[in-house]
């Protein structure tokens, strides 16, 4: 079903779904359920698995490094298919913009349409590690509205260079994603949503939203892209603390800023252990405060641990 089905059909009830991270390419695929076991409890209409771009690993030789081209966490689209046939759950792959070609990218597409995968959620992603700058693939797409087109097309039973007839369209339902404190490469909130309405208009179905600490950040946001003419269901997505290095870790990669009173609390904590639970609570609050405004879903990343996610599920469905 598609997300936005699933939006309408709770008739206003707010929606619980996570995202987790495939495993590092050699590692047991029993981590990532023993992850989500505990989650499936809550009733999550969907789980989005994301993917991972290409990176360079240093192979010694003789006693010289030779730079090889790599990716440490592939099968996004297999894993979602595992995924929906064990749970019985709709999954939501990552399509990339960085690290694919348009036909890499039409080839994972097909591959979901063949598994019944009907949602996809399509970025741009990040530079890779050893680049300062996003660097378009040579034969990919340089921007998010530009793969929303693509995949919009397929909808339509166009693709990228062959005149085939379909036997039934795809029909994806697409997610993008927001930013309530701007995408760090915008030079505005303002120019940043202008770049989210282009991807709404380009065939976007939903939004969801990077990480946040202050739900005034969100509901500003919301306001702000529903004042431009944005009217698709915003997702919030949230993240909470859960090592003390974060403090410093989230603002500088995600440019972002914490409230200073979750930055006191978790200044105060002997251990991570403590700082753990200083993020369960503040991730509780945050969310009933959310689900009290009436929000369609509460999107959790779990970064591959869950018992965080499972406390606070439990105390908001």
């Amino acid at each position: 079903m598609k997300i936005t089905d699933h939006i309408k059909n709770a008739n206003g009830k707010t929606l619980f779904s996570f995202e987790i991270v495939p495993p590092i390419k050699g590692k047991n695929i029993q981590g990532l359920y023993d992850n989500i076991d505990p989650l499936m409890e809550f009733n999550p209409p969907f789980i989005d698995v994301t993917t991972s771009r290409e990176e360079y690993i240093y192979i010694e030789k003789d006693g010289l490094f030779d730079k090889k081209m790599t990716r440490m966490r592939p099968g996004t689209v297999g894993i979602c298919a595992s995924l929906k046939h064990k749970y019985d759950v709709d999954t939501v792959p990552h399509v990339l913009c960085g690290g694919f070609t348009k036909e890499e990218t039409e080839y994972m597409l097909v591959d979901c349409q063949y598994l019944g995968i009907e949602n996809i959620m399509a970025l741009r992603g990040d530079a890779m590690k050893d680049e300062k700058y996003f660097v378009t693939a040579k034969g990919g797409h340089s921007y998010a509205t530009d793969l929303v087109n693509q995949i919009q097309n397929l909808n339509n039973g166009k693709y990228l260079h062959d005149d085939v007839k379909m036997d039934s369209l795809p029909g994806f339902c697409i997610g993008v994603a927001g930013y309530p404190e701007k995408h760090m490469e915008a030079p505005s909130l303002q120019s940043d949503l202008k770049r989210l309405k282009e991807k709404v208009e380009a065939g976007a179905d939903y939004v969801v939203t990077q990480m946040f600490f202050d739900n005034q950040k969100y509901f500003e946001f919301v306001d702000a892209a529903r004042a431009m003419g944005i009217m698709v269901p915003i997702i919030p997505g949230i993240k909470p603390i859960a090592v003390k290095r974060h403090l410093q870790i989230l603002p500088q990669v995600f440019k972002i800023d914490l409230p200073q009173d979750l930055i006191d609390a978790v200044d105060v904590c002997k251990d991570n252990k403590e700082v753990r639970q200083v993020g369960i609570e503040w991730a509780i609050q945050q969310s009933k405060k959310l689900k009290e405004a009436g929000v369609p879903v509460l999107h959790y990343y779990s970064m591959g641990k869950s018992d965080n996610i499972k406390a606070i599920a439990k105390a908001l469905f």
